[in-house]
C-alpha cells in the first residue's frame, strides 16, 4: 500500500473520529467522513464529508467505494454490511470477524471463555425473565441484566436486586438492532474495587503495543477520569493485564485500538467487563501523556506502519472529562484555565452543549499524582460551571 496515496474513510462523526484528524494530517494521510449529520463533532472540521446512515447498504458502499481502508469512531455498522465489503476486496479494519466481538457481549463472553479461558464474571445468556430470574436464584442476588447489543455509557445495562424486579423492559432489550439478533445476558454483580482499563494497539503485520494500564472512576456509567498508570497496582497484576489484552488482541485477529474494560476485586483480581475496537475515553490521556497517542498509533495500524512508542512522558497522567454543564461558550473560559495552569491541556469536541454531555476532556501530567489531579479536576469542574476562578 502506498501510503502517500491512501485514503482512509472513518465510519462516524464523534470526537474519536475528530481526533484522528490532527495526527492523520500530521503523516500527510488522507481522510473521508462519513457522518450522522452536517454539524456532529468531527463534521465541523474534517474537509471531505459524506452525511448519510451508516446502517443503510447502500449509503455505506457507496462511501466505502472513495476509500482505500475503511475504520471507526463507532462499533454500530451493521456485521453484514462490512461483511459485504470485505467480500467485495474493501479493507475493514479492524475486520467484522474482530469486530462482531465488540458489538455483541454475548459473542464476546462466549469467545474469551472458550479460546482464552479469561477472566469473567459468572454468567448465562438468558431467553426470558424466568431464565434471568433462575440464573439470580442460582448464584445470588443481586446480578446484573445486559442487552447483548446496543448498550453504550450505562445504557442497556439494568442491575436486579430481587426475583419479582419488573423494571428491565425486556420487550424494548429483545428488540433487534439493526436488523441484529438482540439477546439478555445474565452476570454476577461484581462488588469491585475499582474500574481499570488496558489500551492494545495490533497492526495486520502483527506488531502490537500496550499503554500503561489506567484507573478509571466513573460516575452515573460514565467515565468521568482516567488516572495512568493506575495506582497501587503491582509491577506482577499490571504485567498480567498486559498480556491479558495483548492475548486478546492476537486471539481475535484486531486491527487497531482494542480497548479491554475490567473490573478489580478487592483480593486484586480482575474480570473483563466490555471490549471496545477503536480509541477509547480511557486513552485519551495519551494524546499528551504517552509518546505516541492512541489516535496515531491507530492509524498506523489501519495502514500497517510500524507502531510508535506507547510509554507514558511523565509518572503520572490525569485525563478528566468535560460534561455539559452551565458554561455555554467554552473557549472563552480557556482564559482562566490556561492563566492558571500554563502546562494544563484542553480538547474541545465542537459539540453543541446538553447537559451531561461529553463535550470535551483536559490532561494534566507531572510528578506528582495529587496535583496532577488537583489541577485536572479544578480545570474541568471550572468549564463545567460547578466551580468559580479561584
Amino acid at each position: 500500500m502506498r501510503v502517500s496515496r491512501t485514503t482512509i474513510g472513518v465510519i462516524g462523526g464523534g470526537q474519536l473520529a475528530r481526533m484522528m484528524y490532527a495526527p492523520a494530517t500530521r503523516l500527510g494521510i488522507g481522510l473521508r467522513l462519513l457522518a450522522e449529520g452536517p454539524d456532529v463533532g468531527a463534521a465541523r472540521i474534517f474537509k471531505d464529508v459524506t452525511v448519510g446512515d451508516y446502517t443503510d447498504e447502500a449509503t455505506v458502499r457507496a462511501f466505502a467505494a472513495g476509500c482505500d481502508v475503511i475504520t471507526f469512531d463507532h462499533e454500530h455498522v451493521p456485521t453484514r454490511i462490512l461483511r459485504g465489503l470485505v467480500a467485495d476486496g474493501k479493507l475493514v479494519r479492524p475486520g467484522p470477524d474482530a469486530l462482531q466481538h465488540a458489538q455483541d457481549k454475548l459473542l464476546m463472553r462466549q469467545r474469551l471463555t472458550d479460546s482464552l479461558n479469561a477472566p469473567a464474571p459468572k454468567w448465562r445468556a438468558c431467553a426470558n425473565g424466568d431464565e434471568l430470574w433462575e440464573f439470580g436464584k442460582q448464584i445470588g442476588f443481586p446480578i446484573i441484566a445486559k442487552a447483548s447489543r446496543g448498550g453504550y455509557d450505562g445504557h442497556g445495562v439494568w442491575k436486579v436486586d430481587r426475583p419479582d424486579q419488573t423494571e428491565i423492559p425486556f420487550e424494548e432489550a429483545l428488540a433487534e438492532s439493526a436488523g441484529e439478533k438482540v439477546e439478555i445476558i445474565g452476570e454476577e454483580f461484581v462488588d469491585f474495587a475499582r474500574e481499570l482499563s488496558v489500551i492494545v494497539v495490533r497492526a495486520p503485520s502483527g506488531q502490537a503495543v500496550v499503554y500503561p494500564v489506567s484507573e478509571t472512576i466513573q460516575r452515573a456509567g460514565v467515565c468521568r477520569e482516567t488516572i495512568t498508570p493506575a495506582p497501587g497496582l503491582t509491577e506482577e497484576q499490571a504485567t498480567r493485564i498486559a498480556k491479558l489484552g495483548l492475548d486478546i488482541a492476537d486471539e481475535l485477529q484486531v486491527t487497531g485500538v482494542l480497548a479491554v474494560e475490567l473490573m478489580q476485586r478487592h483480593d486484586g483480581s480482575v474480570v473483563i467487563n466490555e471490549l471496545a475496537m477503536r480509541p477509547h475515553n480511557t486513552g485519551h490521556w495519551t494524546i499528551d501523556g504517552a509518546h505516541t497517542s492512541q489516535f496515531e498509533n491507530h492509524l498506523r495500524a489501519v495502514l500497517d506502519l510500524p507502531l510508535g512508542d506507547p510509554r507514558a512522558r511523565d509518572r503520572w497522567s490525569v485525563m478528566v472529562n468535560v460534561l455539559g454543564g452551565t458554561r455555554d461558550d467554552l473557549p472563552s473560559e480557556l482564559l482562566h484555565c490556561f492563566a492558571r495552569d500554563p502546562k494544563l491541556r484542553v480538547e474541545l469536541y465542537g459539540k453543541d452543549m446538553r447537559p451531561g454531555r461529553k463535550v470535551g476532556h483536559v490532561n494534566c501530567y507531572g510528578d506528582d499524582l495529587d496535583e496532577v489531579r488537583a489541577r485536572a479536576e479544578h480545570a474541568a469542574r471550572y468549564l463545567m460551571g460547578e466551580i468559580g476562578e479561584g
